[in-house]
């Protein structure tokens, strides 16, 4: 299989479920979108050979569901559905703390926003680990991939 197969070309989040909610997270959004797109490594186990890939991502009946496509986005390969409830406490967890980093930006010093960072940074990692654990037996992924679809997920969980 080639690398140039193995990937994600395409992604949209599922509008009805995605609120913007301020700048901030707006940006973090585009550089999601914008660095997954640029550099990922993505495998469906169930069609090693259909790539590259084109995904969907939304929320449907307290599940996040990955809608997973060929790049022609015509020809459906599989949906891998996952159990929201086993992400709010980590999706809430970062949010809080990226409130606090918003806010320490503008004023804090930068031994404190640096603190803040470590711990953004910190609990980012671990729903990247849940992200990976979750999909493990469907897709084949890197963590830089999954950390950012981990973003791209904390998105669609923003509700105003």
């Amino acid at each position: 299989m080639s690398e140039e197969r193995q990937r994600i070309v395409n992604i949209t989040l599922d509008e009805k479920s995605v609120v913007r909610r301020n700048a901030d997270i707006e940006h973090e959004r585009k550089v999601a979108v914008f660095d997954l797109l640029d550099a990922n490594t993505f495998t469906l186990k169930d069609h090693p050979d259909a790539g590259p890939y084109s995904l969907h991502l939304s929320i449907e009946d307290n599940r996040l569901i990955f809608d997973i496509r060929a790049e022609d986005d015509a020809t459906e390969l599989g949906r891998v559905p996952l159990p929201v409830i086993s992400f709010r406490r980590i999706i809430k967890d970062y949010f809080q703390i990226c409130e606090s980093y918003f806010d320490a930006i503008k004023s804090a010093s930068p031994s404190k926003i640096e603190a803040i960072d470590m711990g953004r940074r910190g609990l980012h990692n671990e729903g990247t680990e849940q992200l990976l654990d979750r999909i493990k037996d469907k897709i084949d992924t890197d963590f830089d991939t999954a950390r950012r679809l981990f973003t791209l997920i904390c998105v669609l969980h923003i509700r105003g």
